[in-house]
C-alpha cells in the first residue's frame, strides 16, 4: 500500500458484502468509479434506482423524479407522490420479525442507560404524536426541539414529523437569545425542552433558558418539559410535563401522508454576521438522500448501531437517527463530554454496547491523542467496522491515528463534507474506496461536484479552487426559511445555475478528492491563496503540537500574514525557541512567503459543542474585531485568551 499512498485497501469480504456492492451487481456496475459517474451523469435514473433499492415507501407514486421549472435552485423533487419519513424509518420497522430490534440505545453522563426497541419507539412517538395534537398543533406548524441527546428527542423529531409538524432542532448548549431568534424566526408554536442533563459532572439547566427564550417568543403556547434530572423547577400556565400528557394518549397514530416537498425541518446554521439561517428541508427529499448516504458510503445495515458524536442541533443529529433508522439500525445516544469522567469515555461506550458505526470530527480525534493511546487500546473495540469523521479538514498523523489506533487498520474512515444547507454531504468515500491518508474520495453519488478557479472554470488536478454542485440533489435546502433572496445570494449567485459552497477543494493525479478549509477562512498571502488547513497540518507534525488554529491578519506588503495560536501538548513548556522551531517547519513545508508572521501559546481555541474551530472569532479576537455570530461558542475564554495573547 505505502507504494500506491493507499493507508488503507478494503478486504473481498468487505467489498462482497458491501450496501452498495448489491446496488451495483443489480445494475451491471463494474466498481465504484463507475458508479459515481453514471450517477451524476443521469441523476434520475440513480434517485429512482436508490428508492426502490432500499424500499423506501410513497403511499403515492411521484410521477416524475425532479423537476426544474423554476431553474435549479428551486428543483422539485418526486413531484406528484407522498411519503411521511416517521412511516418510512419507524411505522414499517415497527412491524414484522424486527420490531424487537433495537432503535434507540442511551447513555447518561452519570452512566444511566435506556433501550428502545422499535416497537417501542413507535408507540412512545405516536402517544407524544397525538398529545401534541392535543396541544393544538397541526400540520405546518413548527415546533422547537431544545433538548439534550435524550431518547425524549428523538420520539419528539419523529412525532412532529408524523403529523406534518416542522421540526425546529436546536442546540442543547445554546443560551437563551439564540434559542429564542430561532424560535421567533420560525413563528414556532410548541417548544419542547428538559429540566436539564448532566455535562462534565455538572447539571445544564434547560428549563430556565427555555423560560427565557419562550417568553421572547408570542408564538410558542406552550413548553412541553421533560423530566430527565428530575429536579425542582420554575412553573408556569403554559408548561406542560412530557409523561403526564403522553400517559393520558392512546399508542396510536397513523402517520400522515404528505406531499414529498412538505416541510420535515428547519436546520439552522450560524452565520459570519446576522441573523442564522434556516435551511429548510422536506420529506422526501431528506429521507432519500440521508438513507442513501447511511446505506452506500457508511455502509449501515441492520443490526448496526450507529453512534456519531454530535448534536441534534447540528445536521449530523438527524443524519444519523434517519440514516440508521431508514436503514433499519440502532442509533445510540451521548448527552455527556467525550473525555469524563476519563479520557476513555468514547472508547468505553464502544466496548459497552458493541458500537459498530463511530463518527467523530477530526478537531475531536485531535483533542483525544494527548491523552495516550493506553486510554483506546484497553478497551475491545472489535465491535467496531466504520469509522465516520466530518466537519473540517483532517491532517495526516490524526487521521492516521483514528485508522490505526481507534480501529486497528480494519475500519474505512468514511471522512465527508457537506452542510446544513446541502441536507448531508457533497463529498463522500465509499466502504469499497481504497483511501489515502485525509481523502473524501470522490463526489457523493448522485452529486455533481466540481472545482472552479475564480473564472467559473472547472480546475484539473493538484489545483485548489472552490467546490461547486451544477445539478440538483434531493436533499438540497428548499431555500432559507422567510429569505428566497438571501438564499439566492448566498448560494446561486456567483455563476448561473452553480452552488458555490465556500469550500476550497482539490483531486490529485488517481481523482481522489481533498479539502483545505473554508474559503472565507482562506489566507491570502502576497497574491496566493492557502487553506488554513495547510498551515495546521504542518504544525500538527511536530511532536509538541496537539491543535492549532491558522488565520491571516492584514499586512501592508504582503495583503496578508499569518498568526498561528497553537495549544501545546500536556508538559511541554512555551518557549522563544519553540516558536522559532515552529515558525521554521511551516517555513520548510511552505516555502519562505508563507512563514508565520506571529506563533502564540494558548491554553485552548473557541470550538463549537461539536468541536469545530470557529477561525473567524479568532481572527477576530486578535484583531478586536466583532467576531459575528458566536450562539455555538462552548467556550467563551478561550476567546478572551487568544485577544491577551496579542
Amino acid at each position: 500500500m505505502a507504494e500506491t499512498g493507499f493507508a488503507w485497501m478494503p478486504t473481498p469480504e468487505i467489498i462482497d458484502n458491501a450496501n452498495v456492492t448489491r446496488f451495483m451487481r443489480a445494475h451491471g456496475i463494474d466498481g465504484w468509479r463507475e458508479l459515481v459517474r453514471r450517477s451524476q451523469d443521469d441523476i434520475a435514473w440513480f434517485w429512482d434506482a436508490v428508492i426502490k433499492d432500499l424500499g423506501l415507501v410513497f403511499t403515492k407514486p411521484y410521477h416524475a423524479v425532479v423537476d426544474s421549472p423554476k431553474g435549479i435552485a428551486w428543483s422539485v423533487w418526486f413531484p406528484g407522490g407522498e411519503t411521511n419519513l416517521t412511516d418510512n424509518c419507524v411505522d414499517r420497522r415497527a412491524e414484522g420479525e424486527r420490531a424487537g430490534d433495537p432503535a434507540v440505545l442511551w447513555e447518561g453522563e452519570d452512566g444511566e442507560t435506556r433501550r428502545l426497541s422499535f416497537a417501542e419507539l413507535r408507540e412512545d412517538v405516536d402517544r407524544f404524536a397525538n398529545a401534541l395534537r392535543t396541544l393544538g398543533v397541526a400540520s405546518g406548524d413548527a415546533v422547537g426541539l431544545f433538548l439534550p441527546m435524550i431518547p425524549e428527542n428523538v420520539v419528539a423529531f419523529y412525532a412532529c414529523a408524523k403529523i406534518g409538524a416542522i421540526v425546529l432542532p436546536i442546540f442543547s448548549g445554546f443560551s437563551a437569545p439564540a434559542v429564542a431568534a430561532r424560535l421567533q424566526d420560525a413563528g414556532a408554536k410548541v417548544l419542547i425542552t428538559a429540566d436539564g442533563f448532566w455535562r462534565r459532572g455538572s447539571k445544564v439547566r434547560m428549563k430556565e433558558v427555555a423560560d427565557e427564550a419562550a417568553a421572547a417568543s408570542p408564538s410558542v403556547k406552550s413548553v412541553v418539559v421533560v423530566r430527565r434530572l428530575g429536579d425542582e423547577v420554575p412553573w408556569s400556565d403554559r408548561d406542560v410535563d412530557y409523561r403526564a400528557i403522553t400517559a393520558m394518549e392512546k399508542p396510536a397514530a397513523e402517520s400522515v401522508p404528505l406531499a414529498a416537498e412538505h416541510p420535515l425541518m428547519i436546520a439552522y446554521t450560524s452565520g459570519t454576521t446576522g441573523r442564522p439561517k434556516g435551511s429548510v428541508h422536506v420529506h422526501g427529499g431528506f429521507l432519500v438522500k440521508i438513507a442513501e448516504e447511511a446505506a452506500y458510503q457508511t455502509d449501515v445495515k441492520a443490526g448496526d448501531i450507529l453512534f456519531w458524536f454530535t448534536d441534534m442541533g447540528w445536521i449530523m443529529g438527524p443524519w444519523e437517527v434517519v440514516g440508521a433508522h431508514a436503514n433499519g439500525a440502532a442509533v445510540f445516544l451521548y448527552e455527556g463530554a467525550p473525555d469524563f469522567p476519563a479520557p476513555d469515555r468514547i472508547w468505553s461506550m464502544v466496548e459497552r454496547h458493541k458500537i459498530t458505526i463511530l463518527g467523530l470530527s477530526p478537531t475531536l480525534v485531535r483533542a483525544l491523542i494527548p491523552h495516550g493511546d493506553e486510554h483506546v487500546t484497553k478497551h475491545d473495540r472489535s465491535s467496531l467496522r466504520v469509522l465516520g469523521s466530518t466537519g473540517e479538514p483532517w491532517n495526516p498523523d490524526p487521521w492516521l491515528w483514528f485508522l490505526n489506533v481507534v480501529g486497528e487498520g480494519r475500519c474505512p474512515i468514511i471522512n465527508f463534507s457537506g452542510g446544513t444547507e446541502v441536507g448531508a454531504c457533497f463529498l463522500s468515500p465509499m466502504v469499497v474506496t481504497p483511501l489515502r491518508p485525509c481523502t473524501l474520495g470522490g463526489p457523493s453519488l448522485g452529486m455533481a461536484i466540481d472545482v472552479y478557479d475564480p473564472d467559473g472554470k472547472p480546475l484539473g488536478p493538484g489545483h485548489v479552487g472552490e467546490l461547486v454542485c451544477t445539478k440538483p440533489w434531493p436533499g438540497m435546502t428548499r431555500g432559507i426559511w422567510g429569505d428566497p433572496d438571501r438564499f439566492i445570494a448566498t448560494y446561486w449567485s456567483r455563476w448561473p445555475d452553480v452552488w458555490v459552497h465556500g469550500d476550497w477543494a482539490s483531486t490529485d493525479a488517481d481523482g481522489f478528492w481533498y479539502l483545505h478549509g473554508r474559503s472565507d477562512d482562506t489566507l491570502k498571502i502576497a497574491g496566493k491563496r492557502l487553506g488554513p488547513a495547510e498551515v495546521e497540518s504542518l504544525l500538527a507534525s511536530h511532536s509538541a503540537v496537539a491543535e492549532s488554529a491558522a488565520v491571516g491578519v492584514p499586512d501592508e506588503v504582503k495583503g496578508e500574514k499569518v498568526w498561528c495560536f497553537v495549544v501545546l501538548k500536556p508538559g511541554v513548556e512555551a518557549t522563544d525557541a519553540l516558536r522559532a522551531e515552529l515558525r521554521a517547519v511551516v517555513e520548510a513545508g511552505l516555502g519562505k512567503s508563507f512563514r508565520p508572521d506571529a506563533v502564540r501559546f494558548v491554553s485552548a481555541l473557541p470550538k463549537t459543542r461539536s468541536a469545530k474551530i470557529l477561525r473567524r472569532a479568532v481572527r477576530a479576537a486578535a484583531l478586536g474585531e466583532d467576531p459575528g455570530d458566536l450562539s455555538s461558542l462552548e467556550n467563551p475564554a478561550a476567546l478572551d485568551e487568544v485577544a491577551k495573547s496579542v
